[in-house]
């Protein structure tokens, strides 16, 4: 069951929509199921001399009353909520849904329960699946309701009345949510032919680019390269910027940042970009795969970090595992994006909760996660070892976020995860296959079995039965030519994190031992070093931070 609450200022245009055809004439028999005083709000489809002027007068009384003694209306007088069913729910009756109605206005401040002075209000029902609350928040005795929190509070009624109606219980929330788009901006949307509001398109860039960029500059440099407009807010008493707004090419609303999500607000982004570019340290050119082994390793950390007991620690490694997400899908070969994407999309509700992110402690992850995005792309191993590594960090994530309630975020966890598992079967099936079929001569697959033994005893059994195992011998002989000795390398890496509850173990191990370092190659670039000059990287502008260029979105949507 979702509400939905909003204000405005027209009581007699929410009342001509609630009874009127709708906007594709999807309103079937309008009527009242509850309300203040039945007897007194009169109802338009039921009573042939009733008018929506003279129910809109009833509801304003105590609004009128108040503007006359203040000169001016009250402001967002008229409080609106859609409280809807989840598909595949029962339909309620009308008894129902004026329990429903009762329960939810008492619940958020509207008209408590045997409050006389409380706001006027009606429940209109025109649909199977959900009613509208309509109130007017002047009170009987000239005050405002209290209806701070009342999204939450409704929400908080909802998950009760799920419960007792044997309804579909939906994931509570704990007031970090994006704001979803209203039923203007969604209504909007469908008369373009665009497949999402504007509001959701934005915050799906925005987040694209902020796990891109190094500036806060930056940030808004790419955005406008997009077609994206930008609007910054100048404080009066600093002349400096403290906000800003982001509106769709060609469109004349803006969004804020935190209107967009919490966590995309000026500050917040502060937070995370500085406001100058941090030089590189000198360094020699090194190997175009170290970024996806450095990003891989730093991810491997943040599983760590989510069972160390420092949850704030650990919800910055989850911001930043966030924004790892968004530059892999950016990074992908085009046939696997897809799901890449959709799992960086469902993890952007799980990047944030109520415990504030401790940035700091996510800083080697945050790093190469940016690092990625200038990286070249390299298909094959090291990419599906990150995608491995990621597939793990979401669902330890969305057991970290259920253990401590956090409901919507451990379902978009587990939504992300399932993304990656998919991409990750995409992706490695062939690999492990040309992997299974370059196993080398069977003296060398023989010592690597004895390898397996010395070095994981307790798991020998499992690897060497797992049919991933041809693989596994095949790349401990890729190890072994990059100047690995197997059997220390074995042990390093089982020691990485438990196997006890992989149910693959040679395929866990196949990709731990893929995302080594080459030794030889590091071995060169070292001693060249000692006969070259380091030069400086020149950082670049992720000016391809995002999938789809506004063109392809007008095209699209």
């Amino acid at each position: 069951m979702v509400p939905d609450v909003s204000t405005g200022s027209d009581t007699l245009g929410l009342i001509n929509y609630l009874f009127g055809k709708g906007r594709r004439d999807e309103h079937a028999d309008p009527h009242i199921v509850a309300a203040w005083d039945m007897a007194g709000a009169p109802d338009p489809s039921r009573d042939p001399e009733a008018t929506y002027t003279q129910l809109a007068r009833r509801l304003d009384h105590h609004v009128d009353l108040r503007t006359r003694e203040l000169g001016k209306k009250p402001p967002k007088h008229v409080w609106h909520c859609p409280v809807r069913t989840a598909p595949g729910d029962r339909y309620l009756t009308d008894a129902e849904w004026a329990q429903v109605a009762r329960r939810i206005v008492a619940a958020t401040g509207i008209a408590p329960e045997g409050d006389e002075m409380a706001c006027r209000w009606i429940a209109v029902r025109h649909a199977d699946d959900h009613i509208h609350l309509l109130a007017t928040t002047v009170r009987a005795d000239g005050r405002r309701p209290r209806t701070n929190r009342d999204g939450w509070r409704a929400q908080k009624e909802c998950r009760k009345i799920e419960a007792e109606f044997g309804l579909r219980r939906l994931n509570s929330g704990d007031l970090t949510a994006p704001k979803t788009p209203t039923g203007a901006e969604r209504a909007k949307a469908e008369r373009l032919g665009q497949d999402k509001a504007t509001r959701e398109w934005l915050r799906e860039r925005a987040y694209e680019v902020a796990a891109a960029v190094r500036t806060i500059d930056d940030y808004f440099t790419v955005l406008t390269s997009l077609g994206i407009q930008v609007k910054p807010r100048i404080s009066a008493q600093t002349g400096e910027v403290d906000g800003y707004s982001l509106a769709a090419p060609g469109d004349t609303i803006f969004f804020g940042g935190s209107k967009l999500a919490p966590d995309l607000s000026y500050n917040r982004l502060c937070e995370r970009l500085p406001a100058q570019d941090v030089p590189d340290r000198p360094q020699q050119v090194t190997d175009p795969a170290d970024a996806w082994r450095r990003t891989e390793s730093a991810a491997r950390t943040a599983l760590t970090a989510l069972d160390a007991g420092d949850d704030a620690a650990a919800q910055g490694h989850l911001d930043a595992f966030a924004d790892t997400l968004h530059n892999l899908a950016r990074k992908a070969p085009d046939p696997y994006q897809a799901e890449l994407q959709a799992a960086a999309k469902a993890f952007n509700r799980a990047r944030r909760s109520a415990i504030r992110a401790d940035r700091q402690a996510a800083t080697e992850l945050q790093e190469a996660a940016r690092e990625l995005t200038h990286a070249a792309s390299i298909p094959g191993g090291l990419a599906i070892a990150l995608i491995f590594t990621a597939l793990h960090l979401a669902r330890a994530a969305a057991k970290w976020h259920e253990q401590r309630g956090h409901e919507q975020q451990a379902a978009a966890a587990e939504e992300a995860f399932r993304h990656l598992k998919e991409s990750y079967r995409q992706t490695s099936e062939p690999l492990l296959a040309d992997l299974a079929q370059r196993v080398p001569r069977p003296q060398t697959v023989q010592r690597f079995e004895a390898a397996v033994r010395q070095a994981v005893p307790g798991h020998a059994d499992r690897i060497l039965t797992d049919p991933a195992w041809p693989a596994l011998a095949t790349t401990l002989a890729r190890a072994e030519t990059a100047g690995h000795d197997a059997r220390r390398l074995l042990a390093e890496v089982a020691a990485q994190r438990e196997l006890d509850t992989a149910e693959r173990p040679a395929e866990v191990l196949t990709w731990r031992i893929t995302a080594q370092p080459n030794r030889r190659a590091q071995a060169a670039r070292t001693s060249s070093t000692r006969h070259t000059t380091p030069t400086a990287r020149t950082p670049q502008p992720a000016t391809t931070a995002v999938n789809e260029q506004p063109a392809e979105r007008r095209q699209r949507r």
